[in-house]
This record gives structure tokens, C-alpha cells and sequence, in this order.
């Protein structure tokens, strides 16, 4: 007796939508659990730095779980980086910043090829598909170039994870294009924290402070300069 054959694709389609609705609901009550509920009070900067004060030794553990965890939140990353700047200093506190944002970032864009790229490539058509396996091929590149550019951090890990991108040239290009910018925001925070806790405001003159000052500043045209190099025009 010959068994009725299973339509093709029903189940596959099926677990597919169900995961990309998984995923949309995470991201959204992501959105709406920092914003609107007691979550974002637990997150708010006050209430973090109180909370890495009392965890002493380890406070540094605590800092990069919590970065990693708010990284996937959509808590915005100018707060966490601020935040360990100011408790850890700016040369710790970039390690730890650094760390925290890797870790986030693997995170998110697990969560969004495991449960939304399934979903993703099965809407695409042929001339979609040619860009999708071009950020495959040159996927390294890709995101160093959209880290320089400051595409929203949060947004662009689980952007990344819907597409072709291989995970160790995602990872590469995060952990490089990052780099700079991280450590010229810590560097600069953490520096005018020790200032106002020592209370020596004319070291605000000292080399290390317009170094700081400088680097901050300059950050601001590190897209300007990406762009330029790229042949890009540029925006009136």
C-alpha cells in the first residue's frame, strides 16, 4: 500500500513563519519593555551604576552581562559606553565597553539568523538574492564599512543576521570597526570623570584632556572620511 506523499514545503514553511513571528515579537517587546514597562527602570543609568558599585569585584562581569543583555534590549549604546566610562575609567572601560558590544552583537545576530533568516531569504527575489550573496562574498567588508559610517549599532546586528553574511566575517568586521570609536568615547568620558572626581579643573588643559577633547571632535568625520575614500558624494 503506497503512503500519500507530504506536500513539500508545508512543514518547512510553516516552522519559517512561526520563527519570524517569534522574532518580531521579541523585537518589538524588546522596544516596548525598555521604553514602557519596569524593565527600562532597572536600566536606566542611575540605577545601573548603582548596581555595579555594590557588585565590587564583580562589577566588571556584571557591566559586560549587562551591556551584552542591553545591546539585545535596544537600550541605546551612548548610555552603557557612557556608564562604563564613568565607573571604570577610560582605559578599563573601553576593554570592558568593547567586550560587552561583542558580546551583544553575537547575540543579536544569532537571535535574528536563527529565528528570521529563514523567512527573510524565502521573500527575496533574483535581484535581492545578487546583493544577498554579494554581502556573503564580501561580508568582512561590508560591516567594517557600516561600523565606520556609525550605522545604529542595535539595528545593524540583527539587520545583518536576516542576510547571507558568514558569522566570523560579521564578527571581524564588528570587532575592527568598532574599535576606534569606542575607545575615543571612553577615552574622552572617562578622562573628564577622573577630572571632576579629583576636583582639579585646570588639569582640564592638560595634554591627555585636549588629546581627549580632539579625538572626540574628530570622531564626528571618521563617516565623512569612510565615504571620501569610497568615492561616496557627499550629502549638501
Amino acid at each position: 500500500m503506497e503512503k500519500t506523499p507530504v506536500p513539500i514545503g508545508r512543514k518547512p514553511l510553516a516552522g519559517t513563519v512561526l520563527k519570524a513571528a517569534v522574532f518580531l515579537l521579541f523585537i518589538a517587546g524588546a522596544v516596548y519593555g525598555v521604553r514602557h514597562t519596569a524593565l527600562g527602570d532597572y536600566l536606566d543609568p542611575a540605577s545601573l551604576e548603582r548596581v555595579l558599585t555594590e557588585a565590587g569585584l564583580w562589577a566588571p562581569i556584571f557591566f559586560v552581562g549587562i551591556y551584552a543583555v542591553g545591546v539585545c534590549l535596544f537600550v541605546p549604546g551612548t548610555v552603557l559606553t557612557g556608564l562604563g566610562a564613568v565607573i571604570f575609567g577610560p582605559y578599563w572601560g573601553f576593554v570592558y565597553v568593547w567586550v560587552g558590544a561583542m558580546l551583544g552583537a553575537a547575540a543579536a545576530f544569532w537571535i535574528a539568523r536563527t529565528l528570521g533568516r529563514d523567512f527573510a531569504a524565502s521573500l527575496i527575489g533574483d535581484r535581492l538574492r545578487r546583493y544577498d550573496e554579494a554581502i556573503e562574498r564580501n561580508g568582512f567588508a561590508t560591516v567594517l564599512y557600516l561600523r565606520l559610517i556609525y550605522f545604529p549599532f542595535t539595528p545593524l546586528n540583527f539587520g545583518l543576521g536576516l542576510t547571507k553574511i558568514r558569522f566570523v566575517d560579521y564578527l571581524a568586521g564588528t570587532g575592527i570597526g568598532i574599535l576606534v570609536g569606542t575607545f575615543i568615547f571612553t577615552f574622552f568620558i572617562g578622562t573628564l570623570k577622573e577630572i571632576w572626581a579629583s576636583g582639579r579643573w585646570e588639569a582640564l588643559l592638560t595634554p591627555k584632556v585636549l588629546l581627549s577633547l580632539a579625538l572626540f571632535a574628530g570622531s564626528f568625520f571618521i563617516p565623512v572620511v569612510v565615504k571620501r575614500l569610497r568615492g561616496e558624494p557627499q550629502q549638501e
